[in-house]
């Protein structure tokens, strides 16, 4: 049975941009009493690691591992909200679980605006060699944590959809400890509680929740702790139809979070009806945000095209994000679709150039 959930935006992050300082602040000015520094990042910034609770069930978690990805930085800080206006929410659920939430890893790549930390290691690969600040912190706090779930909170790109015509507006994965990625006794806690957390949502965002790839990176955070024996939920916050701000992402994924923590105090580690997740479609990589179909080319011959595009998320000097179109792809693409298509037969390419120019911004028109 579908649970109502009380959504309410805290209203002192309402952009997708975060400026670290200003996270900093807020938490040491209305929770210090349950916040610490875990760590610095490598440029000296502090990470800061939030506990609530003292049930039974331990988890951790982290948000903007990949400095651009805030979509879970800004659910967490909803759902404190949520928390202050209905406190028996709180209450129920922290008598059963504890939840260390470490908020942006990666503060100084999530300062600029970057996927990769200040030395340009996408931390996410770092397991292994363990050269990034960063990750260092993260497996000191997981790996001595006595955890019996993680959930590693991420963003996906707009590319994706669940059956070719719906954005895959939430994604999860159950991490595959292998290359042959076998289903473990892990992974089996793991898509128990995606299981349970697609069963709430599944009716109030219909046929756009979707199970990332399974494949096995052997250097990433998710796929190593779930191989250290750590159940692990990866959750990705992806697109919804007309939202590039994220806004109905940021909401959804506030509710999945609050889901999946749910899930797990119940579950306490079984595997209840984890077969459900099976039954989840896979994210598939059919869109770009825009297609300009049949555009004819003011070439010497015959050249008539479609024109991909995608939108490049800029910071600029003021602390805003822009989104700057830029060429994908020219050619046949009959095979892929555009969240918004503009047919350009009859109508004129006007351009200095003669062809768009691929991976540069948009400088046509189409009349």
């Amino acid at each position: 049975m579908t649970v109502s959930f009380p959504y309410f935006k805290n209203v002192n992050f309402p952009e997708r941009y975060i400026s670290p300082e200003k996270l900093f602040s807020y938490l040491q000015s209305n929770y210090s009493d349950c916040i610490k520094e875990v760590g610095k990042s490598g440029l000296g910034k502090p990470i800061y690691m939030m506990t609530l609770g003292q049930g039974v069930t331990r988890i951790a978690a982290w948000s903007q591992m990949h400095g651009n990805e805030s979509t879970a930085t800004l659910a967490m800080l909803d759902l404190l909200a949520i928390f202050e206006k209905h406190p028996e929410l709180k209450e129920k659920l922290f008598e059963l679980i504890q939840l260390d939430f470490i908020f942006m890893l990666n503060p100084d790549g999530s300062e600029q605006w970057t996927r990769r930390n200040a030395f340009d290691i996408d931390i996410n690969r770092d397991y292994l060699r363990n050269s990034s600040s960063e990750m260092k912190i993260l497996k000191s706090v997981v790996l001595t944590g006595d955890y019996d779930y993680l959930l590693n909170l991420h963003d996906q790109r707009t590319i994706f959809s669940t059956d070719g015509k719906h954005p895959a507006t939430l994604s999860f994965l159950a991490p595959s400890e292998s290359p042959e990625r076998a289903i473990t006794e892990n992974r089996k806690k793991s898509m128990a509680v995606i299981a349970a957390v697609y069963l709430q949502m599944k009716q109030m965002l219909p046929n756009r929740i979707a199970k990332y790839t399974d494949e096995f990176y052997p250097t990433s955070a998710g796929d190593n702790f779930m191989k250290a024996g750590i159940p692990s939920v990866l959750v990705e916050g992806g697109f919804y139809e007309n939202d590039i701000d994220r806004k109905k992402t940021r909401e959804f994924y506030t509710q999945a979070l609050y889901f999946a923590l749910k899930a797990m105090s119940v579950l306490k580690g079984e595997t209840y009806s984890y077969e459900t997740y099976l039954d989840i479609p896979q994210n598939k990589e059919t869109h770009f945000d825009l297609i300009y179909r049949d555009v004819r080319l003011n070439t010497d011959f015959e050249c008539v095209l479609d024109i991909a595009v995608q939108y490049r998320e800029i910071l600029d000097g003021d602390g805003k994000l822009t989104y700057q179109p830029y060429v994908m792809e020219v050619g046949d693409l009959n095979h892929k679709k555009g969240w918004k298509e503009i047919d350009c037969k009859g109508k004129k390419f006007i351009s200095e150039k003669k062809f768009p120019k691929l991976n540069a911004i948009v400088d046509f028109r189409i009349e």
